[in-house]
Formats: C-alpha cells, structure tokens, sequence
C-alpha cells in the first residue's frame, strides 16, 4: 500500500540546533529510494507504506547512535486505494485552484 507521510523528528536533549539530525533523516530517506519533499518543520514522504516506516525507524536508530537521548515524532498519514495520488499531484490540485502557472 502506498502512504504520503508528514514527518517531523524532533532529537531532545542536543541543544538548540537539530540541523545535523535532520540532514542524517534526510539521507536514510533519499537511501531508501523514497520520495521526500523538506520543509521548514519536517519532511513529505511518499511510497510503500513498510518502506516508509521502515525508514523512519533506521532514522531513530541512527539519531539515537549519533547522540540524541530522546526523540519526539511526529507523524500525519494518508493512504488512498481508490486511486494513484502523488505529492505532486495534490500540490498541482491546490495550485490550479489558486491559478498558479509552472
């Protein structure tokens, strides 16, 4: 099943700068080969819904291995079988709604 995932890691107890950990996420998601969109509180995730979370948890694992005691997530999802539906695809709907030309 495919799933569009929200995520937002935040590693507790490092100081005031996450940035590091952030960018380690960043890595394991783009390794396993998923789609990811970054945004200023955390990362779109698109693709196979065991991929995903299975991504997400090398993500704590590594986090934790590289000094964070403590890690709160965040996590919104939408699956759909009704129909294919990318990240793309619901940013263009928005977009077309707005009027917004590429």
């Amino acid at each position: 099943m495919k799933v569009i995932v929200d995520l937002c890691v935040v590693p507790l107890g490092v100081g005031v700068s996450v940035s590091k950990y952030v960018a380690l996420c960043q890595k394991i998601l783009q390794e396993a080969g998923l789609q990811t969109r970054l945004h200023a509180y955390g990362t779109n995730i698109e693709g196979d819904y065991d991929q995903v979370f299975s991504a997400i948890r090398r993500c704590h694992e590594e986090i934790h291995a590289a000094g964070a005691p403590r890690i709160s997530t965040t996590i919104k999802l939408g699956t759909r079988v009704d129909r294919d539906q990318t990240m793309s695809d619901k940013l263009r709907s928005v977009e077309e709604k707005l009027g917004v030309k590429e």
